[in-house]
């Protein structure tokens, strides 16, 4: 069945990608995002790959916006079948050194513009008893670490946010659902033209994993979405069970490793382009794509993926596993005979 399918922050990295794979079955994709040039060149590799398109500039923290997208999205193509948020910005800096109005923004564009895609597709799925949104979240919504303060805290609300409505669709009865797909560090152009206070080049935490396996988690939750959550990536995984298992160890951890970690070699120039306020297309159309600049480090794929899409087989193996070596005890003690003793064991005199 062909599906339509609203992706935002479709103009690069996850966003992008999970635009592909979604053309790649056949959907119709409306692509929502700032930069017209990025857009534009995103619009054409969806119909490459054997979907239809439709580019829609718009600025998520502005839900008037959005409104206006998807009344845009059910013209071309009608009933919205899967909402995708991914759209965000970020500042690399301690928290004393982003002003207000950048908190403010990028609260409005990270945590806000979730909120307002949220509300836009329920405005239309929850009359027809159909659809599905898929939240893009990240480790770092579990478990905060140094210089993305107000990143941290807008993906922390996303899970709150997210949280609440599941509850309320849940009691409502309804066949709308809402899950989250939780992301490693993935290498997408964000860290090109993110703002940045920071002595050195930013980069994502290793490990780190390309933009198409983050879309084939975005995918599998949006065809399965009655899931709560899914991690991506081990590390994903291992970081959100470590925050929960020694949250103040952790703390010490990243107080110690987390600036330099987030910084490559290379110093910054301190006065490139950002795309906090506007897009970084510039007057000449330049489309950055859905990879950033880490090619050569990024993983093409995801081993712990499986076990998160698995999670029934895998306990059933851990309990196999628990009452196999349970039996084999058992049996072992059965070996000696009913009312035997063990043989004393010898004793040895100075």
């Amino acid at each position: 069945m062909k599906q339509t399918v609203v992706i935002t922050g479709a103009s690069a990295g996850i966003g992008r990608a999970t635009a592909r794979l979604f053309a790649a079955r056949g959907a119709d994709v409306v692509l929502v995002a700032r930069g017209q040039a990025c857009l534009d060149a995103a619009a054409r590799e969806v119909e490459a790959a054997g979907g239809r398109a439709l580019a829609v500039p718009a600025d998520t923290a502005d839900h008037q916006q959005i409104e206006a997208a998807a009344d845009a999205a059910q013209e071309a193509f009608g009933l919205i079948d899967v909402w995708v948020n991914v759209a965000f910005a970020s500042v690399f800096a301690p928290f004393t050194e982003i002003s207000p109005q950048e908190y403010e923004r990028v609260t409005q564009v990270t945590y806000l513009g979730f909120v307002n895609g949220t509300r836009t597709a329920l405005a239309r799925m929850l009359p027809a008893d159909h659809g599905t949104i898929v939240q893009v979240g990240s480790a770092l919504g579990s478990r905060a670490i140094p210089l993305q303060s107000a990143y941290c805290g807008a993906k922390h609300a996303v899970n709150g946010f997210t949280s609440s409505v599941r509850t309320e669709l849940m009691h409502s009865g309804s066949s709308v659902r809402i899950t989250v797909a939780q992301m490693p560090a993935v290498n997408t152009p964000q860290f090109s033209w993110v703002l940045s206070r920071l002595p050195r080049r930013p980069q994502p935490v290793p490990p780190i994993y390309q933009p198409e396996v983050a879309a084939r988690s975005v995918l599998y939750a949006a065809d399965h979405p009655r899931r709560k959550q899914y991690y991506v990536g081990a590390s994903t995984a291992v970081t959100i069970l470590a925050n929960k298992i020694a949250p103040g160890l952790l703390d010490q951890y990243l107080a110690r490793t987390g600036f330099d970690s987030q910084q490559t070699a290379e110093p910054d120039n301190p006065h490139r382009p950002h795309n906090l306020w506007r897009p970084v297309d510039g007057a000449d159309g330049h489309d950055h794509g859905a990879h950033g600049t880490f090619d050569d480090q990024a993983h093409d794929r995801a081993p712990q993926m499986w076990l998160s899409h698995h999670p029934g087989l895998v306990s059933g193996l851990a309990l196999g596993t628990a009452l196999g070596a349970a039996t084999a005890l058992v049996g072992g003690r059965r070996l000696r005979r009913p009312g035997t003793r063990r043989p004393p064991r010898p004793t040895h005199r100075s």
